[in-house]
């Protein structure tokens, strides 16, 4: 495998082209974020075993399902996001027959095939600086920040997670050759 960029790294062949986009890779974070979500998983054991063993009143039970509910989303919301910088990746393949797309957890994710003939405008797009958007997409918490994009069939497609853009152009330039190659 070729490697372009930070996360990126390719595997090129007359009939293929395989394109493989790891998550940033910062230690301290995904340490600090596991603490985080190993307290926020104690919280709801503590809450839920609370619900159960102490004597409340109907106003606190009420309170507490409340917490829960949002206590769940937030679960779900990290956990995710948390297991994509652990053991996520973006796979892209490119063949003679479509540009497929695969947004993986361990080995598990679906495969889309998008044919050349319906992808339209595909570009790159980073966000400024200092601007809101920036800052919230720089976030470990966010799992999206897709920096590619291209309209199917009306719809728009994301992918490239928190590319930075150097590596964005590298990509972008080994797509459009590729998808120029392949569909001929």
């Amino acid at each position: 495998m070729k490697k372009i960029g930070d996360r990126i790294s390719f595997e090129d062949s007359k009939f293929k082209t395989t394109v493989v986009i790891i998550p940033e890779r910062n230690h301290f974070v995904n340490m600090l974020m596991g603490a985080w979500l190993g307290m926020w998983y104690c919280i709801g054991a503590v809450v839920i075993w609370s619900l159960f063993h102490l004597v409340l009143l109907e106003q606190e039970r009420i309170i507490l399902y409340i917490f829960l509910v949002f206590w769940c989303y937030y679960a779900f919301r990290i956990s995710k996001s948390y297991l994509w910088l652990l053991f996520g990746k973006e796979l892209l393949k490119l063949n003679k027959d479509a540009f497929f797309i695969k947004k993986s957890f361990f080995r598990y994710g679906k495969l889309t095939p998008y044919y050349y003939d319906n992808i339209a405008d595909l570009h790159f797009e980073i966000p400024e600086g200092r601007t809101i958007q920036a800052i919230w997409e720089s976030s470990p918490w966010v799992s999206g920040g897709e920096r590619f994009e291209f309209e199917y069939f009306g719809k728009v497609k994301k992918f490239g997670r928190k590319l930075n853009q150097r590596d964005s152009k590298l990509l972008s330039n080994l797509l459009i050759s590729k998808i120029k190659s392949f569909s001929k």
